[in-house]
């Protein structure tokens, strides 16, 4: 099912968020870790607009969270790139990444306990299935393309 392929993403950007939290200023690990939170939320960005906020779009029903959540996925597309632009030995640089990290655990918490329940009821079982293999696949497919360009 779609929630838990979404999930599974979802509890891996916690861990890079808070792993990345944790480092020091000149730290290699904190470079290695923000490019793999950046390749994770993009993948998953990408395939969770395809296969879950898209057709939420086509009920009327979905279209205010979905555009809520768009919006979100904006704002932390707009906070990792102020983030590759900075250095991550600044303390300028892991302010922002905090309040990255703010807003990823906001946008999960907020998606697990109010858009999947709304989207639990216009989307039939069938659906739920066939658009969590959809996304497992454009996700796989999308981390692989971004680990390669990264590289």
């Amino acid at each position: 099912m779609i929630y838990d392929a979404l999930r599974e993403s979802h509890e891996r950007q916690r861990s890079l968020c808070r792993k990345l939290l944790r480092t020091k200023a000149h730290d290699q690990r904190r470079v290695d870790l923000f490019r793999e939170l950046r390749i994770e939320l993009a993948a998953h960005e990408a395939a969770e607009e395809r296969y879950l906020y898209v057709p939420m779009l086509m009920d009327d029903r979905g279209l205010n969270s979905s555009r809520h959540a768009l919006h979100e996925h904006h704002e932390i597309d707009e906070l990792v790139e102020k983030l590759r632009e900075g250095r991550p030995g600044d303390r300028g640089w892991m302010a922002t990444a905090r309040a990255l990290s703010k807003q990823v655990h906001h946008h999960l918490r907020e998606e697990e306990t109010k858009f999947f329940q709304m989207s639990g009821k216009i989307l039939s079982a069938t659906q739920k299935q066939r658009l969590g293999k959809k996304y497992l696949a454009d996700y796989r497919s999308m981390h692989r393309k971004l680990a390669a360009e990264a590289s």
